[in-house]
């Protein structure tokens, strides 16, 4: 399911001309901390098989870089490093309009 190849009905791939590497800045964010993450060996590796772990209909209706703050955050998790408390205590203050 995560590897779509093959599969009908999606519709076609659309092509931007010069199609910028992030469309939006948050995703730029998510790049640097996810590679900050993986130098710091936060990820070890798990990288793709927590973007594997995501909800089918989740990972269909979410972008490229929507899955990699998925993947990073379930690590994140899991390795200890945050807390589900402290991440959703972060998004409520962003969401507030803190930075």
């Amino acid at each position: 399911m995560h590897d779509l190849g093959g599969t009908q009905g999606f519709g076609p791939v659309e092509m931007e001309v010069d199609e910028p590497v992030f469309h939006a800045d948050w995703e730029r964010r998510a790049y640097r901390l996810t590679i900050s993450s993986m130098m710091a060996g936060h990820l070890n590796g798990r990288f793709r098989h927590a973007i594997e772990r995501m909800d089918p209909t989740g990972y269909l209706e979410s972008s490229y870089y929507e899955h990699w703050l998925h993947a990073l955050e379930t690590l994140l998790i899991e390795k200890g490093v945050i807390t589900e408390k402290e991440l959703s205590n972060r998004a409520a203050e962003l969401a507030k309009g803190a930075s």
